[in-house]
């Protein structure tokens, strides 16, 4: 058995605790179960021990890390923020990043009277925690603080809005031009107390210790090396949450994961069904598609600015291996669209072969590579300047998967004569690369459960900057007018059959462009335990994203269900 992921994972069962042990026990919980190594013949079994000084209707939940101990830090805008601080501050819309389903949230309902104009109604009977009233002057407050202090502004909002008006509980936000994809980032925006915030010098700094919020939950005991939240009792969905704790360790080791307890954590594993899954008949897991990992040509150097050299690599490599090597069989080859399949399926253009799959076919690709001059001489692929195809492929060290896809395509271009060498700096120093356009090709990603975005952030030459300047998006450096144009129209589009077309018409240009080689899907890794809590997303009801951080938490703890004694 190995355990490889650098993250922490849910446990499941042994014995049933019971409901004795409540609040008082919180405060000197020991979350540090002993793990059980069982040696049978040549195998080790591992099994989850769960703490039985937590009670029932409390959530053991590996969703932070201290470095290694906590910093007490509720401030929702700041990147190194406790993760619970996001459940409790709340948005104005919940959604769904596996297929962009939006759900009203602190916004009970939204309209678009025209393509730069939203307006949003604000819920009625939402409290903070301190119990004051949330209105739409917190929201109106939020979002003007947002402008002020641009640091804070983690969605962009003030990229697409021009100017708020509030009409009682009525926001309008007037847009800087047509742009109907602004909803989901508006909405996405976590909305602060203005009777507290509005005395903080500097939102950008400010810790905000003891945090006042409109979520499901507020903060119970913290030290170091764990903290609690405890459940609002006058949360305006607290019928809907049968959650009365939540517990959060600083420290979580991959044998944690499997070992400890954890009701719910989000993680790569190896060998999930022979770890996680063995551990406890309660554990379960769901590793829904979440994006598209696949090689990231610069299109600023030479050759990879040549379609035929991009159609040579992609036709030269045998998708399933790949995900195979970098995902131990866990997710699926990835088709060249730019969509996530089956989540949205019902936009894909059905003139596309094979749903956008690239079967590997070497004399296509060589055929490919020949129009630009290369030739397979002496098992070399030989350019026109008489020198062997050769390139860095720059990925991070410490992404395992992606690692091991990267050596798979080495492996892969090796057999028809291309030499490939491997660049591994540290993730900060592959967000610069990236960034910054220092490398030839790059493992990276591309798609979004919104589709404008995710062609947006791949295609647009908004983001267009020369190597050596940094942007935040179109790492690739792709250009082409035609895709801008249709962007342009996509943004303005407030007909859903419209959007769709457009987003047809992308899908052909990455088909066909190939600004991005696609290889397989990414996934979002969820372990779950059913021994307390029920009612998790998967795939029969993929109502959420598995994760347990941002505000998806905030939509499946409203979703779960405490298991009763009687049906233990």
């Amino acid at each position: 058995m190995s355990l490889t992921s650098p993250t922490a994972r849910p446990p499941g069962s042994q014995p049933r605790t019971r409901r004795s042990l409540r609040r008082r026990a919180l405060a000197a919980i020991a979350v540090g179960a002993a793990a059980v190594l069982v040696a049978t013949g040549c195998s080790i079994q591992v099994t989850s021990q769960p703490d039985p000084t937590i009670p029932d209707d409390t959530m053991l939940i590996n969703a932070d890390r201290g470095n290694p101990l906590f910093d007490r830090n509720f401030n929702p805008y700041l990147t190194n923020t406790r993760t619970a601080s996001r459940w409790m501050y709340e948005p104005l819309i919940m959604i769904n990043p596996l297929d962009n389903e939006q759900t009203p949230w602190l916004a009970s309902e939204w309209s678009l009277p025209d393509p730069a104009t939203i307006e949003m109604t604000i819920r009625d009977g939402v409290e903070w925690s301190d119990g004051e009233p949330l209105t739409a002057d917190d929201v109106a407050f939020t979002f003007e603080m947002l402008k002020e202090f641009p640091a804070v502004d983690i969605k962009g909002a003030w990229q697409h809005i021009e100017s708020i008006d509030v009409d009682g509980d009525t926001l309008t936000f007037h847009l800087l031009t047509d742009d109907v994809p602004a909803l989901t980032i508006i909405g996405a925006t976590y909305i602060v107390p203005e009777h507290i915030w509005k005395d903080v010098d500097d939102p950008g700094t400010w810790r905000n210790e003891n945090p006042v919020g409109s979520g499901p939950f507020t903060l119970g005991n913290y030290n170091q090396q764990q903290y609690s939240m405890d459940k609002n009792e006058d949360y305006w969905q607290a019928d809907k949450i049968e959650i009365e704790h939540l517990i959060l360790p600083a420290t979580n080791t991959q044998l944690d994961t499997v070992t400890r307890g954890y009701d719910w954590a989000y993680s790569f594993i190896s060998d999930v069904e022979g770890t996680w899954g063995a551990a406890s008949d309660d554990n379960e897991w769901w590793f829904p598609a979440a994006g598209i990992i696949g090689l990231m040509p610069n299109h600023d150097v030479e050759p990879f600015d040549d379609v035929n050299v991009r159609r040579g690599i992609s036709l030269a490599l045998e998708r399933s291996s790949v995900a195979e090597s970098a995902t131990e069989g866990y997710m699926e080859p990835a088709g060249q669209t730019g969509l996530i399949l089956p989540n949205q399926e019902d936009q894909l253009d059905p003139s596309i072969p094979d749903q956008g799959m690239i079967a590997q076919d070497t004399d296509a690709a060589l055929a490919e590579f020949e129009k630009s001059g290369y030739t397979l001489q002496d098992d070399r692929l030989i350019g026109p300047d008489g020198e062997q195809f050769s390139f860095a492929l720059t990925t991070a060290n410490g992404y395992s998967d992606w690692t091991r896809a990267a050596q798979e395509v080495q492996r892969q271009l090796g057999a028809i004569g291309i030499e490939v060498t491997l660049n591994l700096p540290q993730p900060a120093g592959y967000q610069q690369a990236i960034s910054n356009g220092d490398y030839e090709v790059a493992i990276g990603g591309m798609g979004g459960g919104n589709a404008y975005q995710a062609f947006n952030s791949l295609l647009s030459s908004e983001f267009y900057v020369p190597v050596g300047e940094a942007t935040q998006n179109n790492f690739e450096r792709y250009q082409n007018p035609q895709a801008d144009e249709l962007l342009a129209e996509f943004k303005a589009a407030s007909d859903p059959d419209r959007q769709v077309e457009l987003s047809q018409q992308l899908q052909n240009i990455v088909y066909d462009d190939l600004p991005v080689i696609g290889l397989y899907y990414g996934g979002s890794w969820g372990l779950f335990s059913d021994r307390k809590f029920t009612g998790w997303p998967s795939a029969e009801d993929p109502y959420m994203a598995p994760q347990n951080y941002d505000s998806a938490p905030l939509l499946i703890f409203t979703r779960l269900t405490l298991v009763k004694e009687d049906d233990q």
